[in-house]
């Protein structure tokens, strides 16, 4: 059944139209056929050189409607930070104790936060985070003193990107179940974010196309108008 209907979408959808932001969504959430409910993910095509080290885009947003899914957060801290973090929510809180059971190949968690003087003992285990996108970073916020902030962030559904070699950026933007106004709040808030960020050194038009999906379910191309209308 799910495959007649992935056909039936498929067809209904025409690859060469640029689609306004209300018929685009309701073509992905239509699209979202599986029996889970899908994460939707904004393909953004940037008018950058991904060659050039000045002209990389990597940032984080907290989307004002979450992301639809518990974050485990894991923070490296001690003393006061430490209680700080249990206090903000935080699922595991340590410092070498943690190094050992991430040594030991445990990664039960979603996010890593950790306070300038943790990062030594964070780097113990960078090779390992580093791949998988958990490497804390001070331009994300998630190296930070106000450790009750870094947490309350990822806890709300903070995203981090980071632009491929072919100058696009990938972002999960919301699920299947929320509603159109709810998606697109926290696409508005993934475009602006991605926008600041525009390196100096970038010419002609920075975002130049925009593209949503769900898991399963095939693309949609969105009006370059209104790109422009959630930008701003």
């Amino acid at each position: 059944m799910a495959g007649k209907k992935q056909k039936e979408i498929r067809s209904e959808i025409k690859p060469q139209v640029r689609y306004a932001l209300d018929d685009a969504l309701n073509l992905v959430k239509k699209g979202a056929t599986a029996k889970f409910d899908e994460t939707l993910d904004a393909s953004i095509r940037l008018g950058i050189d991904p060659k050039q080290s000045d002209q990389q885009v990597r940032g984080a947003v907290v989307l004002p409607e979450g992301l639809g899914k518990t974050m485990r957060v894991l923070v490296f801290a001690k003393g006061p930070k430490e209680a700080e973090a249990k206090d903000a929510g935080a699922d595991f809180v340590g410092g070498d104790d943690l190094v050992e059971k991430i040594q030991g190949g445990w990664l039960d968690f979603d996010a890593v936060v950790a306070t300038p003087d943790m990062m030594g003992v964070v780097s113990k285990v960078g090779k390992i985070l580093g791949p998988r996108g958990l490497m804390p970073n001070p331009k994300l916020g998630t190296v930070s003193m106000d450790v009750k902030k870094a947490v309350s962030d990822c806890k709300a559904g903070k995203v981090e990107f980071r632009n491929e070699k072919a100058g696009i950026l990938h972002v999960p933007f919301g699920k299947k179940s929320y509603s159109a106004d709810q998606l697109k709040n926290n696409l508005t808030a993934v475009l602006a974010a991605v926008n600041k960020l525009k390196p100096q050194s970038a010419k002609g038009v920075y975002i130049r196309s925009l593209s949503l999906s769900s898991t399963m379910g095939p693309g949609v191309k969105v009006d370059a108008t209104e790109v422009t209308k959630l930008v701003g």
